[in-house]
């Protein structure tokens, strides 16, 4: 289980390293990858209490970043920061103090590493409480302020305790279908849901688990198109906590990873958590899970995701407001 060791040390990022090493953690780009992709600090979001937990941009809002704070605990809330870019688009840093965007608890504890947007504009998280299990999946509706649905995973055969849930960008392998990915099982599902009537999501079914790694580890997962230096193949990135480091793995055409491709991409991590793509630059963000000294790291190098990926996002968020209004005029005075 999740210890809360502290993040010790200060992080900063050495110049002139083609490895881009991250001091006291000594974390690094794989010597395989590291001439191609280069890892930065952001530091801690102002105002999200630790430990941190998934991350995503918010829906139609390409300068807020979405991250779990007090994850894994009762009182664990998902916090909007903002972001800072450069004249090439890319997150350069994060800024003023965050707010509540909504509560993100589940049964005895709270959000874990995974945090994304699905159909319907509703956005998932996954659910852990430390030294016990909250397996269940939270979804929040487009204009809520805390979780609209918790569904138990326990029954539908995802072992306990889940760690992450993220969905295939359109044009990716096993686009429509969920990701869910349990933390104590190492065990990844490919997921489908059904709409329930109410805005939010049932799971339809379960395909068996594909197994990863033996012992407690899998946490935030994106998903990186073919194309890109060194990922021939469309391919995915894996956040494994207790290892502490990213790996890629290659996927079949479910989307789906090949266990036999698994490389290490990020080493010397701390509880590696949650993982993001930025659509509009392809970087990766992922954030690092203790009680101290949290922080939110970039990788540069990767290509923009393609086009439709970020129409959809944008639409999304659109598709939120119009919810949100609705919702709004329907209630009575």
């Amino acid at each position: 289980m999740k210890s809360r060791i502290s993040v010790a040390a200060v992080l900063v990022v050495l110049g002139g390293s083609p490895y881009a090493v991250v001091q006291g953690l000594g974390a690094s780009i794989d010597p395989y990858y590291s001439a191609n992709y280069t890892l930065m600090e952001l530091g801690s979001a102002p105002g999200v209490p630790q430990p941190y937990g998934g991350l995503t941009l918010k829906a139609g809002d390409m300068n807020t970043l979405l991250i779990g704070g007090r994850a894994n605990y009762s009182d664990g809330k998902i916090y909007a920061v903002t972001v800072t870019r450069d004249a090439e688009k890319h997150i350069t840093g994060l800024t003023g103090t965050a707010t509540v965007f909504a509560d993100a608890y589940g049964v005895g504890g709270g959000i874990d590493g995974g945090l994304a947007y699905g159909p319907g504009g509703v956005l998932f998280y996954a659910n852990y409480l430390c030294w016990a299990a909250d397996n269940h999946l939270g979804q929040i509706k487009p204009g809520s302020t805390g979780p609209d649905k918790l569904i138990d995973l326990s029954p539908l055969g995802i072992s306990s305790s889940v760690g992450s849930i993220n969905f295939p960008y359109p044009g990716f392998p096993g686009a429509g279908h969920a990701k869910v990915l349990s933390y104590n099982a190492s065990n990844w599902y490919d997921v489908t849901l059904s709409a329930d009537g109410n805005g939010t999501y049932n799971i339809a079914s379960v395909a068996p688990a594909i197994n990863l790694v033996s012992g407690a580890d899998l946490e935030g997962v994106t998903f990186i198109p073919k194309g890109n230096a060194l990922f021939p193949n469309d391919s995915v990135l894996v956040s494994k906590f207790d290892t502490g480091v990213v790996d890629a793995y290659e996927v079949n055409n479910n989307g789906d990873p090949v266990v036999s491709s698994g490389r290490h991409f990020i080493n010397g991590l701390t509880h590696a958590e949650g993982a993001y793509t930025d659509p509009l630059t392809g970087d990766f963000l992922f954030s690092i899970w203790g009680t101290s000294s949290d922080k939110v790291f970039v990788v540069r190098g990767f290509t923009p995701l393609p086009e439709p990926s970020t129409l959809v996002l944008l639409a999304i968020g659109a598709l939120s407001l119009l919810a949100y209004a609705w919702r709004r005029r329907r209630q009575p005075a």
